[in-house]
């Protein structure tokens, strides 16, 4: 018999009863039922219950193990009686009556539980990952994330896809985030930096003459932390195809995330075929350019019947300023003073003055609406507002006024923040959809000029031509996103792979031929010699993974992460250097003055 185990803790069943055995793993808890000892055991792979009473030679030492004790057990498979099957548990039908048993490792007091899995601070259980890593429903999110991993890895291969591998060590990159930046021991005073992705480095790979390139890539920014990003690193599936358009990606990906999604939806319904919804549209609709379409609340304008009415403040806002438009936000089953109230109040939570309503109630066989907004704009207004936007009784609406631009954001957390609170969130579905026609570029406030609004290596829309219109913020860009149910979980475009294309668009924002030469000359350099048409996107592994098992947080799906400081507790980094270290490096530590602080 092998040294540890015949078997893992969820092979067993009762087809081997009768079986003489060997198991390995950690005391997961001890009951004792009046000298009769009941151990379950785990692994891996899962629990069994092992059985010892006062006749077994084990005895004495099962009576001496406790939580997390990592035992081996001899013994025979025995049925359980009828009333004591565990119909949860695959081994649930047997257990092992114990006739040997040796502790291989005692376990101190346990700073966090391991069974039972009751909330704990964050610290603690970073700290001490590797017994947190042993809570079922984090053990099982890892392992779940590296079959979704294998998952996509297969569905890639199948469309024509082949892995290649990028290096780490690499230049800095204008990703929008902060570099992390690794001193040259043998080059003094230069520095390279890890990939926050591979995005130069895939297109070179086409120019390269490859085609259909993807990995699973880890991306390093130096950036504050995020609700949705992990601080340090994070994964995406990252791929690149060449003598494509955008149409040919789209088409490419969508089946193979949709399918990803199915196998591992537990049941949930996933979107068939993911809605085009352009950039603009996004924004009026939901407020957003990642709108979670399970919220089923959708925006419209309602300028005309606010303009000239008898509510002063809207009617004066459209009437002195040519940008400004009243939007709705209609909330179904809203239509209560209560509701409306809390709407309000958490609006001025949010540093608004408040958020106008009107609710609607039958009175006998007439459709009223109720509210300040109603009384003032007169029933045929109000009447027409609730045409418009298919309301009836019980239901209510809330408005915004002003520049769209200034006021986009708040409606659209108002939008999520109703239908969360009326429930109207289904929330046992993934709803994806694309988000194209992103804009190419945006107006700096601070700076005075214009910027990237996405990413610089995409082909505008129109190319040339198009760099060349009268209103570079109204020029689109070949940019998509991928979003599932609130959450940017892919991105990518159709590349810029002309250099002068290329030179003209850096220039727009203030970069000239130079600055591309000496930022981007690897990619300036190779779009010489004969570089295809390509574009690709990137998929957010962690955001996949989260949404995937249901956790609620990236560190729920995430072996080893950093705290929300970009601490590794477990590993004590960021650590000090020793001063043989710095010299190696030809680097000093500058003390923080006040100045600098």
């Amino acid at each position: 018999m092998h040294a540890y185990r015949s078997h893992t803790c969820a092979q067993l069943r009762k087809s081997d009863v009768g079986a003489n055995v060997r198991l390995s793993g950690w005391v997961h808890r001890v009951r004792d039922h009046g000298g009769l000892l009941f151990i379950d055991l785990r692994d891996h792979y899962g629990l069994t219950q092992i059985v010892a009473d006062p006749d077994s030679p084990c005895f004495k030492v099962a009576e001496t193990v406790r939580g997390e004790w990592v035992i081996r057990v001899d013994g025979e498979v025995k049925a359980r009686k009828d009333e004591t099957v565990n119909a949860n548990l695959p081994t649930g039908e047997i257990e092992i009556f114990a006739r040997g048993m040796e502790v291989l490792s005692k376990a101190k007091e346990l700073p966090l539980p391991v069974f039972g899995e009751p909330d704990y601070p964050e610290d603690i259980r970073l700290k001490y990952r590797f017994l947190d890593l042993r809570r079922e429903t984090l053990h099982r999110n890892i392992v779940q994330r590296t079959k979704i991993i294998a998952e996509m890895r297969k569905r890639m291969a199948d469309v024509g896809f082949t892995e290649y591998s990028t290096p780490i060590l690499t230049a800095s990159s204008p990703e929008g985030a902060r570099d992390f930046l690794v001193p040259s021991r043998l080059h003094e005073g230069k520095f390279y930096a890890l990939p926050q992705a591979p995005q130069i480095y895939k297109q070179l790979i086409m120019v390269s003459g490859f085609d259909r390139y993807f990995q699973i890539a880890p991306c390093f920014r130096d950036e504050d932390p995020r609700a949705d990003r992990l601080p340090g690193e994070f994964y995406q599936l990252d791929l690149e195809m060449s003598f494509v358009e955008q149409e040919d990606v789209l088409s490419t990906m969508e089946p193979v995330l949709r399918q990803v999604f199915e196998t591992f939806a537990n049941g949930k319904p996933v979107t068939q075929k993911f809605p085009r919804i352009s950039y603009d549209e996004a924004m009026r609709k939901y407020g957003s350019d990642k709108p979670d379409l399970r919220n089923p609340i959708v925006m419209e304008a309602v300028s005309e019947h606010f303009a000239g009415s008898g509510f002063k403040v809207f009617a004066n806002i459209l009437a002195t300023d040519e940008k400004a438009e009243v939007w709705a936000i209609p909330a179904k089953t809203g239509g209560s003073r209560a509701f409306c109230d809390r709407m309000n109040s958490w609006a001025q939570g949010e540093g608004q003055p408040g958020l106008g309503y009107i609710f609607w109630r039958k009175e006998g066989d007439k459709l009223e609406g109720a509210g300040p907004i109603a009384k003032n704009i007169g029933e045929e207004r109000t009447a027409a507002i609730a045409a418009q936007l298919g309301l009836g009784d019980g239901d209510a609406c809330f408005f915004v006024a002003g520049d769209p631009k200034k006021f986009v954001a708040f409606a659209g957390a108002a939008r999520t923040r109703a239908g969360e609170e009326l429930n109207l969130v289904d929330r046992d579905r993934f709803e994806l959809c694309w988000i194209v026609d992103f804009p190419f570029f945006e107006w700096n406030e601070d700076e005075k000029k214009i910027d990237f609004a996405h990413n610089p290596f995409s082909m505008p829309q129109g190319g040339m031509e198009g760099l060349q219109g009268d209103d570079p913020l109204a020029l689109k860009a070949f940019q998509y996103d991928m979003v599932c149910n609130g959450f940017e979980i892919a991105s990518g475009g159709i590349r810029n792979h002309l250099p002068e294309t290329m030179v003209k668009a850096f220039e727009m924002v203030g970069l000239g031929r130079e600055t591309v030469e000496e930022r981007f000359g690897g990619l300036y350099r190779a779009f010489q010699y004969g570089a295809p048409p390509h574009g690709g996107m990137a998929a957010g592994i962690d955001r996949i993974v989260m949404l995937l098992v249901g956790a609620k947080n990236l560190r729920e799906v995430t072996m080893f992460p950093m705290n929300q400081q970009a601490q590794d507790l477990l590993m004590n980094a960021p650590s000090a250097a020793t001063p043989q270290q710095l010299r190696e490096l030809h680097l000093r530590i500058a003390p923080t003055t006040t100045k600098d602080a």
